[in-house]
């Protein structure tokens, strides 16, 4: 097997040779342009000779343009061969590099030729379909060809070009011109033996990329609610996804610390609490405190301007105001804390106040640019497009900042102090405008580059049962940490309808109640498209059947349970891996075998978009393969009296390699399953 080092080579000298390969078919379309426009009527015989040299001249680099690109077409063949077998390859992409060299054999002529690869649903038409012939048909006869071709006699051109590799069975032509692709067994037997030797799902190559997440973000002073869910359940499974690939991944939350809010939060503790420099007050309840700092502060007017005095104070960093600000905080961030715990989630808290000296810098670098206008009285800054959107307010008119100046500083601290290639953004998606202007602001700015990514992960509302936003019976936002509360709850009452609790130990039930409560609660929000609203309903979401967390971890239970009723440890398994081949004979066997392999183009096609339901459905997808394979195929054989008469080791590698795979899933969705449940 190669090393990941060499692998990692590997792919990046077969970058290189595509930007290559890409470059030379747009010199070379370029020269064919020139060769074929047309020659005026009333050139000289002289000029004409010397057209007809440059004509020469041209074909010749033509010709040489063509090896070169045939040459690097090698390279990635060879590429192909290499990782044919390697436990990081994505099928799709290699496919689609196998199919783009025989079409670039077939028609040279035509450049940047489509490539549609896709995984075929029905069995009888291959494990993978290739549907270029149909746009490859039209696509020649718009070029006036004289013999019309068919999208099937695209098709057999481009078979006559295909090399069968390590990875391919066969090809096929079915219908009017969809070239089926059959994988080999001893490939698939290759992949999971490797993860299985390594003892994990080793992830698929990307080029790594420093990335900042920034997710969750609530309020200070605010108790952490159901709004807050999505966005820290998704930045969270995100930055899991991003690290497991090797991405240099820093997870932000952008709390809001700063602003008007804490000028009255200030001004009531110290109406309230005279002596809190020397004794700690006694606001653990923030909840009360700030409702009685909001009714004041919308009432008193001599107090509204003791807030705003207060504001002034603690923006010049007034020591006896800046300790009030701290300890409001520290009894804030201890209550997110324990939500965050119970989540495991991990972040690294970067509030707004931590820009207030860059929002300063930021405002003299686009006054200094020219790029801030006035707007009665504000100073606002459009992005790229001018008057297209609505524009930043960068300066509010009483000269105060806003959460526009926070952020463009906090991109700018991001970009350059940082060093981030790709700054992801997890809010919902009522504030999409806002980040499209963000990003155009900052990349007229000069801030944001060509080479840097941006983008905002938005998500929809979460509703309750009766389709309205989710609330209370009384009307209020639902408390995240009394929504777990109701998760544990209403877990432990589903483990005693299965008398869980009469086998489970104490703390093994602990853990299984832990499991499926926060599971279902972060996987019913990851199965949804993040773009779609979605009904929050704990009875749908704890049935043992179907889409469920609780189904697949339970699942996962039960395939962990096969190796140890056979007493086989998987040290022991792995001791076997040399002697005995992964059982691949039966065709619930290969069946489970082909989902497993779709891993690495699953993750692949995360990276790109950031959706994640597809993981999920994924999930399940492995989950009935499984239990057809279960069904079909057993692992261990017993007489009668219940005694072990046949254990099949090839099938229990195989059961082994399934549990890998939705061992890693799981992690990357933030679940955690439990031995026993």
């Amino acid at each position: 097997m190669m090393s990941k080092k060499d692998m990692d080579l590997f792919n990046e000298r077969a970058a290189i040779a595509e930007r290559e390969i890409l470059g030379l078919k747009l010199q070379l379309e370029s020269l064919q342009r020139s060769i074929a426009t047309d020659v005026p009527s009333d050139i000289t015989k002289e000029e004409f000779e010397k057209l007809q040299q440059e004509n020469a001249k041209l074909t010749h680099r033509i010709t040489i343009l063509k090896r070169t690109v045939e040459m690097q077409r090698n390279k990635l063949d060879d590429r192909m061969e290499l990782f044919g077998t390697a436990d990081t390859s994505s099928i799709k992409d290699n496919l689609c590099a196998v199919f783009h060299k025989a079409i670039g054999a077939a028609y040279p002529d035509i450049v940047d030729p489509p490539v549609i690869v896709t995984t075929s649903s029905n069995p009888k038409f291959g494990d993978y379909q290739c549907n270029s012939a149909m746009p490859l048909a039209q696509q020649l006869s718009s070029f006036g060809k004289s013999t019309k071709q068919t999208p099937r006699d695209v098709a057999k051109e481009i078979m006559s070009k295909l090399k069968v590799f390590s990875v391919v069975e066969k090809y096929e032509i079915a219908g009017a011109g969809f070239i089926n692709v059959y994988l080999k067994r001893e490939f698939g037997q290759s992949v999971l033996r490797s993860w299985l030797w390594a003892g994990q799902v080793l992830p698929p190559y990307v080029k790594k990329k420093r990335v900042i997440v920034d997710f969750s973000s609530p309020n200070i002073a605010k108790e952490m609610h159901v709004g807050h869910l999505r966005s820290t359940i998704i930045g969270d499974s995100i930055a899991r996804l991003l690290e497991y690939l090797g991405h240099d991944v820093l997870r932000l939350n952008h709390v809001g610390d700063w602003g008007t809010q804490f000028g009255m939060l200030i001004a009531h503790l110290r109406d309230k609490f005279p002596n809190y420099l020397t004794h700690a007050p006694p606001i653990q309840d923030l909840q009360t405190f700030y409702k009685e700092s909001k009714t004041r502060f919308d009432e008193d007017k001599e107090f509204k301007k003791r807030a705003y005095e207060c504001v002034v104070k603690l923006q010049a960093f007034e020591p006896d105001i800046t300790k009030a600000w701290k300890m409001i905080c520290d009894v804030s961030r201890q209550e997110f804390e324990k939500v965050y715990a119970r989540l495991d989630i991990k972040l690294i808290e970067r509030g707004e106040s931590f820009y207030q000296r860059h929002m300063e810098s930021i405002v003299a670098e686009l006054e200094l640019k020219n790029m801030l206008e006035e707007d009665n009285g504000r100073k606002v800054m459009w992005g790229e497009k001018h008057g297209s959107g609505i524009p930043l307010t960068i300066v509010k008119s009483d000269g105060g900042f806003t959460y526009d100046t926070s952020d463009m500083a906090a991109i700018k601290h991001r970009v350059e102090q940082e060093r981030a290639d790709w700054l992801i953004y997890v809010t919902d998606a009522g504030q999409s405008l806002h980040f499209q202007m963000l990003e155009s602001c900052a990349k007229r700015a000069g801030i944001l580059k060509s080479f840097h990514r941006m983008d905002h992960v938005g998500f929809g509302v979460v509703l309750g049962e009766d389709k309205k936003k989710f609330k209370t019976r009384s009307g209020d936002t639902v408390k995240l940490s009394e929504l777990l509360d109701e998760g544990l709850k209403r877990a432990l009452q589903k483990l005693k309808e299965k008398e869980r609790d009469k086998v489970l130990s104490k703390d093994q039930l602990k853990a299984a109640q832990e499991s499926v409560a926060y599971g279902c609660i972060k996987y019913a929000d990851l199965l949804h498209n993040r773009n779609h609203e979605y009904v929050f309903s704990f009875d749908k979401m704890l049935e043992d059947k179907g889409n469920t967390a609780v189904y697949l971890l339970y699942a996962l239970t039960r395939i962990r349970s096969i190796a140890r009723t056979a007493n086989i440890t998987k040290d022991e398994l792995r001791q076997r891996l040399h002697e005995i081949p992964i059982s691949l004979e039966h065709e619930k066997e290969w069946k489970l075998a082909k989902v497993l392999l779709k891993f690495p183009d699953i993750i692949l096609g995360i990276n790109e978009d950031l959706y994640l339901h597809p993981l999920c459905e994924f999930c399940y997808e492995i989950s009935c393969a499984f239990m057809e394979f279960y069904d079909k195929c057993y692992c261990v054989e017993k007489n009668q009296s219940g005694e072990i008469v046949k254990v099949n080791i090839g099938r229990l590698l195989l059961a082994e390699a399934t549990a890998l795979v939705l061992e890693k899933c799981f992690s990357l969705l933030g679940l955690k399953p439990v031995a026993q449940m």
